[in-house]
């Protein structure tokens, strides 16, 4: 094993044990994304947090089931040291209003155009509770996989204006290219107890979003008691709106 091989590993446990670290040093932010992306939808907010000396994870986020992702996000916050600030785009919300939930290190919550439910809530309720969503059955590409099991893609003719609309068309192109799916039974599975009913919360609302109508979000964010601040941006903020993300994650680490 190579020296530098050696200290990153020992640097790992160091961190995941919160070992030799100041008492007073910075939470670390999990950025947890949501359905049809991936992680790397946060590098210009992780970027951002990283120079600022902002110990970040992103994890990946399975899309397989609200019971199952959450307890795989909880699994991996056991694993971090310390103080944590939980950051959730889109589906991602639905995942760490649960993986929180009894978890005494999170210290903060923030959803970004992402779902904040109450127990008994899901995804499709939250989505068509108020009008001007456009991400329906219509603008979906279903692939059955396993033993009656089915994933959802969103169509390449309505990738760009329904989820990314404030992106060059190349970026969004590549973003569909490369979507992960979600399992269709994410849509009707009711969410738990939410984290954020002691959990400190902030929300961060686009106003140009026709995936989650941002009539939504207000409602949602009214409703967790979040700090709410509200962008010109398409359903991902997070990337056409890096610095205000960036921002509004800051607010809540301090």
């Amino acid at each position: 094993m190579t020296t530098t091989r050696r200290t990153f590993i020992a640097g790992s446990v160091a961190v995941a044990a919160g070992a030799g670290m100041p008492p007073n040093r910075k939470p670390t932010i999990v950025l947890v994304h949501g359905a049809f992306a991936d992680a790397s939808g946060w590098n210009q907010v992780a970027e951002r947090l990283l120079r600022d000396g902002y110990p970040v994870i992103a994890p990946a986020n399975p899309l397989r089931g609200v019971a199952g992702d959450s307890a795989y996000l909880a699994a991996v916050l056991s694993t971090l040291g310390g103080p944590l600030v939980l950051v959730a785009h889109s589906y991602g919300g639905i995942v760490v209003t649960n993986a929180a939930t009894g978890n005494p290190n999170v210290k903060a919550l923030v959803y970004v155009a992402a779902f904040a439910p109450d127990q008994g809530d899901t995804l499709i309720g939250l989505q068509t509770r108020f009008p001007g969503s456009r991400l329906d059955e219509a603008a979906l590409d279903f692939r059955p996989y396993g033993e009656g099991f089915v994933d959802g893609y969103i169509r390449k003719d309505v990738f760009r204006p329904v989820f990314a609309g404030d992106l060059p068309a190349s970026t969004a192109s590549l973003m569909w290219a490369g979507q992960r799916p979600a399992d269709t039974r994410t849509l009707g599975e009711p969410s738990g107890v939410p984290a954020w009913r002691t959990i400190p919360s902030w929300y961060l609302a686009a106003r140009d979003d026709r995936v989650l109508p941002v009539a939504a979000q207000r409602f949602m964010a009214q409703r967790a008691g979040s700090r709410l601040r509200e962008v010109g941006a398409s359903h991902v903020a997070m990337i056409s709106q890096p610095a205000v993300t960036a921002e509004v994650v800051k607010r809540a680490a301090r």
